[in-house]
């Protein structure tokens, strides 16, 4: 068998493992939010802040959201990052924002963040800061969920089928994960371009 047959099976058992229950609970939540009038900061590091930043395009193009991504402002995550460290620069840039009740943080991380380990210690400060605001958090992450899942309102775990494939899998099915909800009918309110085409 091919490597990329062998991949593509792995990816169809990782589809068929994740949880829509817990799919459809965001879709619910982040409905809330804009119904209440909040706004979603989507935030991840390395391939998680690249998905962010798309994640932030689709939810305000096809979903109407109030959708941010702190990590597109380069001007400030690198002042930050600079003056005051990188384990603040995400939830420094939530508090600069009012972040509150009514707002959510959407994380893209493969572990999740690890306090005890000091992972992605950026991602456990912004959840720690988003609950503190009484802010909802979602979560798409690979491994064991780490922090993230922890704590967060709503979250998908990518299940580890291959312990090498781990950060692929994890970020594959982050953007398979978004792109349902801005495609579900409780968030969807403009077609996507091709859709829309005859």
């Amino acid at each position: 068998m091919t490597f990329s047959k062998e991949f593509l099976n792995k990816a169809a058992a990782v589809c068929a493992a994740l949880d829509d229950a817990a799919i459809e609970r965001m879709a619910a939540l982040l409905a809330t939010v804009r119904e209440r009038g909040g706004r979603v900061f989507f935030i991840g590091s390395g391939g998680g802040a690249g998905h962010a930043s798309h994640a932030t395009c689709d939810f305000r193009k096809l979903a109407a959201m109030q959708a941010i991504c702190p990590t597109d402002n380069v001007s400030e995550l690198t002042a930050r990052i600079n003056d005051e460290g990188w384990e603040t620069s995400i939830s420094a840039n939530l508090e600069a924002s009012g972040i509150g009740p009514k707002d959510a943080v959407f994380v893209f991380s493969v572990g999740g963040g690890n306090e005890q380990k000091n992972i992605s210690a950026n991602l456990v400060n912004a959840v720690r800061a988003a609950k503190k605001a009484g802010a909802a958090v979602l979560g798409v992450v690979g491994r064991d969920g780490g922090f993230t899942a922890e704590n967060a309102d709503a979250c998908v775990v990518v299940a580890t089928v291959d312990a090498n494939l781990v950060t692929p899998l994890a970020e594959s099915f982050q953007a398979v994960v978004w792109h349902l909800l801005v495609s579900h009918p409780l968030l969807q309110k403009q077609t996507a371009k091709w859709e829309g085409t005859k």
